[in-house]
C-alpha cells in the first residue's frame, strides 16, 4: 500500500519561508516522478514543482519559480518543497503527488498525470 505523507505546514508571515516535507512508502519509487501542488480554498488544484528520478531535474510552475525550491532525497524517499518570499496568494492545501515516468520520460504536470497522493497539508500566509 503506497502512502505519501506531507509535514512542516503551518502559518507564516508574507515573506517568510516553510519547508514542506513528503515521505513516501509503500513500494520502490525508482523511476518516480514526485512532487507537489496545491489547491486554495474555492481554486483548482494546481501544479507546483516536481523532481524526476530520471534526470533529478527539478521543474516549476512559473508561479513559483525563483521563490520555491524543490529537491528529493532518494534514500529517504522524500521529497522536499523549500518556499520562500511567502505570499498570501501562497496560501492553500499542498499535495504530495507521485507517479512512474513513462517510457518518453515526459515532464508530468498535471492532476491526471499522479497516481498516489497524500492528504494535503495547510499553508497559510498571512498579510
Amino acid at each position: 500500500q503506497v502512502r505519501l505523507v506531507e509535514s512542516g505546514g503551518g502559518l507564516v508571515q508574507a515573506g517568510g519561508s516553510l519547508r514542506l516535507s513528503c515521505e513516501a512508502s509503500g513500494r520502490d519509487f525508482r523511476r518516480y516522478t514526485m512532487g507537489w501542488f496545491r489547491q486554495a480554498d474555492g481554486k483548482a488544484r494546481q501544479f507546483v514543482a516536481a523532481v524526476r528520478w530520471e534526470s533529478g531535474a527539478p521543474y516549476y510552475s512559473d508561479s513559483v519559480k525563483g521563490n520555491f525550491t524543490v529537491s528529493r532525497d532518494n534514500a529517504k524517499n522524500t521529497v522536499y518543497l523549500q518556499m520562500n518570499c511567502l505570499k498570501p496568494e501562497d496560501t492553500a492545501v499542498y499535495y504530495c503527488a507521485a507517479d512512474r515516468e513513462d517510457y518518453y520520460g515526459d515532464y508530468m504536470t498535471q492532476e491526471s498525470e499522479f497516481s498516489y497522493w497524500g492528504q494535503g497539508i495547510q499553508v497559510t500566509v498571512s498579510s
